[in-house]
This record gives structure tokens, C-alpha cells and sequence, in this order.
């Protein structure tokens, strides 16, 4: 089997495990970074093809929790369509999802395009909004184990994202207070810092990283940029928040 019809067939499978909410094993090919973002993509034309529009990216891996709890040790991108909306204070399905987990993160909204090597002052100036809000991870392999060009290839575990309001840029987000509530109970106490030591950071990353992959950011792109506590797994009948401090709440239930 040739290389290019390797990577479409694993584009398949993942895109049909993610499509039936059935686990899959981890990938008995060997494939590189890039081969996996190659595999992302093809994923995800599948997803564009069936009426799905691209909103943006998630960035992954961004804060130690993370890398602790999923065992790698890199950043990595994945992408985000209006299918993963779940709107703030709306009801997830939890049939959709083969073991949903929750975690809490700061949004940005683009008002221009970002390329490349930006500095963090014109990653900054980039910024039309920001929000508090709340990816919803879900891999797509069995017990939520993998390898890093796995991840990739899943689309980093990207499968939802709930946003809270959007406040204009110009405040200082570099260390907000945070916690996850699970059922009016707080579950994880954090904050923005987590995040590469400042968020803008993390936004800048994104813009380097997909600059290796031949692509950029574009005016009115959503941008996760990462998560701030270790993900909560998620069951029906949860009531899930985010507080975040200066930028409010977001919130949504399992159904």
C-alpha cells in the first residue's frame, strides 16, 4: 500500500470512530508528525464534506497538568467546526462521545490574520475578543491512551467547545483565577498562568505551528488556547462550570 492511501485509510477510521462514537485501537502504523497532521486534515475534509465549516483551532498540551495526565510532553494543534458547538448554557449528548472529558480554557476571537513567527505584541493586536470557555476532549482510542502522532491524527482530541461571553481585549488576562465546578461543586482551582506562564503565548504558538503545516489564522478564527487544569471526565446528568476571573461563567449540562 502506497503512503498517500496509508494515511487516507487511517483518516477513515478515525473519522468514522469519531462519527459512531466507537473507540478504536491505538494505530499499528508508524507514522511521523507531519504524516499524522496529514492525516488530521484528510480526517477533517471528510467532516467539511459533510456540511461542517471550519471556526478555528485548539491548542494542545499547553500547561504541565496536561502533559502529566496524557503522558506527552510537546504542544500540538487541532481543529474546531460548528459541529462542536455546544452553546453556553445548552445541553451536550453524551451518546455522541465515546469518554468525554471536560476542561477549562480562555478563547480568543481574531480581528486580522496571524502567521508565522508573530511576537506576543502582534499576537496582542490580532485579539478581537476574549472569553472564558470549555473544550470538550474525546479521544477517539480505547481508554483515552495514545502516542503523540496518534493525538494528532484524532485531531488532538478535539470534539466540542462551549464559550462563555465575549469581553474586549484590553485587560490583563496573563493570571485569572479559575475553577471547574462539576454539580456546584469545584473540582479544579487554577489559573490563566498555567498556560504557558500567559496565554498570549500560547495564541502566538498556534500561529507558528500552523505556519509549519503550509496555513494560518484568519480574521474571525476561534482560538482555545489550552487548557488551564487537568481534563474532568464526563457522565450524564452533570452540570459543568467554569468560572473565570474578570471574564465570567460558561456553563452546560450532559444530557
Amino acid at each position: 500500500m502506497d503512503k498517500s492511501r496509508k494515511l487516507a485509510d487511517i483518516a477513515q477510521r478515525l473519522d468514522e470512530a469519531a462519527l459512531h462514537a466507537e473507540a478504536v485501537e491505538q494505530l499499528a502504523e508508524e507514522i511521523d508528525i507531519a504524516d499524522a497532521y496529514e492525516v488530521q486534515k484528510l480526517s477533517m475534509a471528510r467532516r467539511y464534506a459533510r456540511g461542517e465549516k471550519s471556526i478555528g483551532i485548539k491548542m494542545g498540551l499547553t500547561s504541565r497538568a496536561k502533559m502529566l495526565q496524557v503522558g506527552v510532553t510537546d504542544m500540538n494543534w487541532g481543529r474546531l467546526t460548528d459541529g462542536m458547538i455546544v452553546e453556553d448554557g445548552g445541553e451536550l449528548t453524551f451518546a455522541r462521545y465515546v469518554h468525554p472529558r471536560a476542561e477549562p480554557e480562555i478563547a480568543f476571537r481574531l480581528r486580522a490574520p496571524l502567521e508565522g513567527n508573530v511576537t506576543h505584541l502582534e499576537a496582542g493586536a490580532a485579539i478581537e475578543g476574549v472569553a472564558a470557555a470549555i473544550e470538550i476532549l474525546d479521544s477517539r482510542f480505547k481508554n483515552f491512551k495514545f502516542r503523540m502522532t496518534d493525538v494528532i491524527a484524532d485531531n488532538s482530541s478535539s470534539s466540542g467547545l462551549i464559550i462563555g461571553p465575549w469581553h474586549r481585549p484590553d485587560m490583563d488576562f496573563s493570571n485569572l483565577g479559575m475553577s471547574l465546578e462539576i454539580n456546584a461543586r469545584p473540582v479544579q482551582l487554577g489559573s490563566s498562568a498555567a498556560i504557558l506562564g500567559h496565554p498570549i503565548r500560547s495564541l502566538a504558538a498556534a500561529a507558528r505551528l500552523m505556519a509549519l503545516r503550509g496555513q494560518r489564522l484568519e480574521a474571525g478564527d476561534i482560538v482555545l488556547s489550552g487548557a488551564i487544569t487537568a481534563a474532568e471526565p464526563l457522565r450524564p446528568g452533570m452540570k459543568v462550570r467554569v468560572r473565570l476571573e474578570r471574564l465570567g461563567n460558561c456553563d452546560f449540562s450532559v444530557a
